[in-house]
């Protein structure tokens, strides 16, 4: 793991316990650490460079986003993210993200739409040349556009958050060629359904994304 360069400073105690909270997270997302593991106060806070208050206060944080479990007098472990919430959190994807595009329909800007297409482009011409890696990152893009075109801050940090959280799914999903097509004609869908604000068509062709996206992680055992 890489160390942060994280100053102690009491007055950026905030921004430490935030930066701290955001590696521990994006560790146990990724894999690094593993489901039942023990997280160590003294040797994250080495690890990192900071003392054990922001490690401590970060630890608190991931519990209450069930990927840490506390107990008391032992010590803090990696929860992680199970099968089942894996599935659970794609259900709930395929409505919010539904409702996403058919807000998006009316809120959505000239140069959002502008953004979109050359994404598409983009993703395009990455998955004609196996270029994995940016094909990971344009599809976040997308998403995260139609997120910020929505309008509505509250389905940004729900959906950017569930998004992250099956980052590691994604990666494995989006690797299989078949999917990746498949995957650009139903961004293209929903695009098209977006530029011409029909929201009732954008919010199926959105929701039946994310369903297709679930079929294809049952059918790799994920």
């Amino acid at each position: 793991m890489d160390d942060l360069n994280i100053h102690k400073d009491a007055s950026d105690n905030y921004s430490l316990r935030g930066r701290v909270f955001n590696k521990l997270r994006e560790d146990i997302l990724s894999g690094i650490y593993h489901e039942n593991e023990e997280l160590k106060e003294n040797t994250i806070g080495l690890e990192l460079g900071v003392s054990r208050t922001p490690v401590r206060e970060a630890l608190r944080q991931l519990e209450l986003e069930g990927l840490v479990t506390m107990i008391p007098n032992k010590g803090a472990y990696v929860t992680g993210i199970t099968s089942k919430d894996i599935h659970d959190i794609y259900k709930i994807r395929s409505y919010l993200e539904g409702l996403c595009a058919k807000w998006a329909c009316e809120h959505i800007t000239e140069t959002q739409i502008e953004a979109l297409d050359e994404i598409l482009y983009l993703s395009e011409f990455h998955a004609g040349r196996n270029h994995h890696d940016q094909m990971v990152d344009l599809d976040n893009k997308f998403h995260e556009m139609i997120y910020e075109a929505s309008g509505s801050k509250i389905l940004y940090h729900v959906l950017s958050d569930f998004h992250h959280y099956v980052e590691r799914v994604r990666k494995i999903t989006l690797s299989m060629p078949n999917r990746v097509t498949k995957s650009n004609r139903e961004h293209a869908a929903i695009l098209d359904a977006i530029k011409r604000r029909d929201g009732e068509l954008a919010e199926a062709l959105a929701h039946e994304h994310i369903m297709n996206t679930i079929q294809n992680i049952s059918e790799q055992g994920l």
